[in-house]
């Protein structure tokens, strides 16, 4: 992501939207969630990620433009890395409360179902 320094009057709402929209395709979050787990290069990624490769050097594009992820040359390999550890801890945290939702939506159902089938 682009450096928020004093010359930059945006609000903070507006970088955070910018980071998001970032992050707002599967693919990029898939892609995250792999290299949450260490670096990779295109090819190592491609299979895990489920994407054509060129689709998929779109997406990381996409996030090193973001400042999401760092790039290094490997021979003839670019190798992808996350660039802060904390984009790892936001899927993270983003993934507990999916589950807490949907755990919550699951009760509910269950609630539900049983008013109208008693036993």
């Amino acid at each position: 992501m682009p450096s928020s320094g004093p010359s930059d009057a945006r609000p903070l709402s507006e970088v955070k939207a910018e980071l998001f929209k970032a992050m707002g395709h599967p693919a990029r979050i898939r892609a995250l969630e792999v290299l949450a787990e260490g670096e990779r290069s295109v090819s190592e990624l491609q299979p895990l990620v489920g994407i054509e490769s060129s689709h998929l050097s779109q997406q990381l594009g996409v996030l090193r433009r973001a400042g999401l992820v760092t790039t290094r040359r490997e021979g003839s390999n670019v190798v992808y890395a996350l660039k802060d550890p904390l984009v790892g801890d936001l899927l993270a945290v983003a993934k507990r409360f999916l589950l807490a939702s949907l755990t919550e939506t699951r009760d509910l159902l269950a609630d539900l179902h049983a008013e109208v089938e008693p036993r």
